[in-house]
């Protein structure tokens, strides 16, 4: 994949690291049908995958529903009890100062978790 899609992962890649430098990305859930896996971003935890759709980046973090959202990013999963995502669709932005400060509320949270 080389099109908008993939520059929207990447600038969301980049954007992770500015935000916790410690992050881990893998590739997860490996299927036939998606031999690549998704992209997945942790640090004590899930902060949010990354899959890609005909029509959207689908960022979901894990634990979505328990962060602090006051620029209101997610915009998708709403109706979930635990995960939260944000639906990027060819030519949208998002707010790298409110998608960081997501990123490190996710990550104190699985701190906070792995202490409990």
């Amino acid at each position: 994949m080389s099109d908008w899609r993939s520059e929207t992962l990447e600038k969301v890649r980049k954007l992770i690291h500015e935000a916790d430098p410690e992050a881990v990305e893998e590739r997860k859930w490996k299927k036939p049908s998606n031999p690549a896996g998704v992209p997945t971003w942790s640090h004590a935890g899930i902060i949010c995958t990354g899959e890609t759709y005909k029509d959207k980046v689908k960022l979901t973090f894990a634990k979505g529903a328990s962060l602090p959202d006051p620029a209101r990013l997610f915009n998708s999963s709403l109706d979930g009890g635990t995960r939260r995502a944000i639906d990027i669709r060819e030519g949208d932005t998002v707010d790298p100062a409110a998608f960081k400060a997501l990123v490190k509320a996710a990550v104190a949270l699985n701190g906070v978790s792995k202490k409990a």
